[in-house]
């Protein structure tokens, strides 16, 4: 690990209150790790019965939407950009679900239910298929053992109290 200031290599220092934290000696400053903010969007119709799922163009598997938070962007912002630049569609509306530390890309993930507007679907070159689902169709596609499958499964059992 080197300082993102000065690009000294660090050494890990107790920090009081934090434990072993990467230390700078040239800056005298402990360099906290930082990494990347995502969102994960389980994206739903009005009726809130039919979920989209995503699969990549190079990919086999469904998965959910994502993208990440640009710096200076919000999440709330992040969410209307992701949907558009992947769908060609609007959201209608968000909420937050929870979030959970994505190891296999080093990401912070923000999970939503996302409900966006009923019209044609335009996908961009990420994409190569979008699929409405019944939750429990969803479920079963979706990558087991996966960050997606733990956010969809939350969000299944959110929306059944609806349903």
């Amino acid at each position: 690990m080197y300082c993102r200031e000065c690009g000294q290599k660090l050494t890990l220092r107790f920090c009081e209150n934090e434990g072993l934290i990467p230390y700078c000696g040239t800056c005298q400053a402990y360099m906290f790790p930082q990494f990347p903010i995502a969102v994960s969007m389980v994206v739903t119709n009005r009726a809130q019965d039919k979920i989209l799922l995503a699969k990549h163009a190079e990919d086999e598997d469904f998965i959910l939407f994502a993208g990440y938070i640009k710096k200076g962007e919000n999440a709330e912002k992040t969410i209307p950009r992701e949907i558009k630049e992947e769908l060609g569609l609007d959201v209608v509306k968000a909420k937050y679900m929870s979030s959970r530390y994505h190891a296999k890309k080093d990401v912070l993930m923000l999970n939503f239910i996302v409900v966006i507007e009923e019209k044609e679907i335009k996908l961009n070159e990420e994409i190569a298929e979008a699929r409405w689902c019944t939750p429990e169709e969803a479920v079963a596609l979706i990558r087991k053992g996966t960050t997606a499958e733990f956010f969809l499964n939350n969000a299944v059992r959110e929306l059944k109290k609806k349903i």
